[in-house]
């Protein structure tokens, strides 16, 4: 199945339901980036937000070695401004060691700041990811240490928002951001997002670059088959990543509007 650059591309190969998991495929050099960036909107958003490129010392040879890797000459906020994606570089300090972030240039982040992850491990980072320290720390780090930089992959990570917004950082309450959505209404005000995520290892430094590529669209303009994915998601995570989600906040209205539309009973 081909990673593509849409959410009706991407939904296919997104977890809807069960335990946290990798879920990571081989992808390849064409699927590593979109190759039709707003470069626009990307430059702007990193002029407003400074804050949104974070970057240590001795990160300098990442950096520059994924200029070359992307084909762009400059600092990291030049590179991110000339791509789709978000970039994350992490290092080890030595073989065998715990890869710890030490750039990122984040400027359509999903309810995070970069800056409060610098020069934190792997399993800090997915702080406050549920269940992350119990099922995937290990498998994680096992997985970037032996990653060779021949080797691409990719994953889908789909949230349900309340929100059109490249740049989702909240400030109300959960129950405030979903508040006004109906099972009449939830084909136009719910918005499905799809956080295409890959990894690469740099051969020179030797960093793992972590790319974030966003990608939104109303509930409504779904396939049949991607919505009835989506309705799977509204029963299918575990307590506690539900909550962290907002499932609860909006399931029975999207399970409304799904019901209607495909012409089947949605659990909710």
């Amino acid at each position: 199945m081909a990673f593509g650059f849409s959410v009706e591309a991407l939904l296919p190969t997104a977890r809807v339901s069960g335990p946290l998991r990798m879920g990571l495929g081989r992808i390849t050099e064409a699927e590593w980036r979109d190759p039709a960036p707003d470069v626009a909107a990307r430059a702007a958003v990193f002029a407003a937000h400074p804050d949104a490129v974070q970057v240590l010392p001795g990160s300098e040879d990442a950096i520059a070695e994924l200029g070359e890797v992307v084909g762009v000459s400059g600092d990291l906020a030049t590179i991110a401004s000339a791509t789709h994606e978000d970039w994350c570089l992490l290092t080890q300090a030595e073989p065998g060691g715990s890869f710890v972030l030490v750039a990122g240039a984040v400027g359509y982040p999903t309810d995070w700041q970069v800056a409060d992850k610098m020069g934190k491990p792997v399993h800090a980072v997915h702080q406050p990811t549920h269940g992350y320290a119990e099922r995937l720390a290990t498998s994680v780090d096992r997985f970037m240490d032996g990653l060779a930089p021949r080797d691409l992959f990719g994953r889908t990570n789909m949230f349900v928002l309340a929100s059109s917004a490249h740049r989702y950082m909240p400030t109300v309450p959960m129950a405030e951001r979903f508040a006004h959505v109906t099972a009449d209404n939830a084909g136009e005000t719910l918005y499905v997002r799809c956080e295409r995520e890959t990894l690469r290892r740099l051969p020179r430094s030797g960093a793992i670059v972590f790319g974030i590529g966003i990608y939104r669209t109303p509930l409504g303009t779904l396939s049949d088959e991607n919505l009835a994915r989506v309705a799977k998601s509204l029963t299918g995570f575990m307590p506690g990543e539900d909550e962290r989600r907002g499932v609860p906040h909006y399931a029975a209205a999207a399970a409304g509007y799904i019901s209607r539309r495909l012409g089947v009973e949605v659990a909710a």
